[in-house]
């Protein structure tokens, strides 16, 4: 910054320090009609899990009443859900899927 008196003056900006965005847990919750094969295949195509991981996360399922399929940012997490959903829908499946904060330790 130049003054009109010709001296020159630098200024400094403070940062504030960034925080991590909060974390969302994508559940899988479970019902007596969605097939086994099917939460396998979404857990492999809309997850990225390999056949083992989906197989042990369905199991979870199936057994606990519900199983964590990924934990991601709120926006991502909210994408998943929707898109599952949809999907399930469209095969004509009742799955359900929620997205709950990542609780910190």
């Amino acid at each position: 910054m130049t003054r009109r008196d010709g001296e020159s003056h630098t200024q400094t900006l403070e940062r504030s320090a960034t925080q991590r965005p909060r974390l969302y847990r994508v559940l899988l919750l479970n019902d007596d009609y969605t097939p086994m094969e099917f939460v396998v295949r979404v857990l492999e195509l809309y997850f990225r899990k390999t056949e083992q991981e989906a197989e042990l996360i369905m199991l979870a399922v199936h057994h606990k009443g519900q199983g964590v399929a990924g934990i991601y940012t709120r926006d991502v997490a909210e994408t998943k859900v929707a898109q599952v959903t949809d999907r399930a829908r469209q095969e004509g499946y009742p799955l359900r899927l929620v997205s709950e904060p990542e609780t910190e330790t």
